[in-house]
């Protein structure tokens, strides 16, 4: 995972990274459920936003592919496009952050999701 260094502050001050517009994130853990061609895996929330989730995955996901994921209950989640944006590789599986690809900047996204 390659993280960005804090923007530099000519006072001297070091000011935290500007988060995108994905809104307050909230801690949660509901079964996840992240399908492509020929590909699936199981996993777990462990925050989600109206921008996206960070979850922990059992299989390694690739960074920048684009996935369906479903969050919750298989037979009532609405499956949705998301982004893989960062991965951290951990012994016991993958902590990923994936974007919502149905959700633009500052909006709200569907209410079915």
């Amino acid at each position: 995972m390659t993280r960005e260094k804090p923007p530099h502050n000519p006072d001297g001050e070091v000011r935290a990274q500007r988060r995108h517009a994905g809104g307050a994130r909230r801690e949660a853990s509901e079964r996840v459920l992240i399908r492509s061609d020929g590909f699936e895996t199981h996993g777990w929330t462990l925050n989600v936003s109206r921008g996206g989730i960070r979850a922990i995955v059992e299989d390694p996901l690739v960074q920048g592919a684009e996935y369906q994921l479903s969050v919750g209950d298989e037979e009532t989640a609405v499956a949705r496009r998301a982004g893989v944006v960062w991965l951290q590789d951990e012994t016991d599986g993958q902590i990923v952050g994936l974007k919502y690809l149905d959700v633009e900047e500052g909006s709200d996204p569907p209410k079915d999701g």
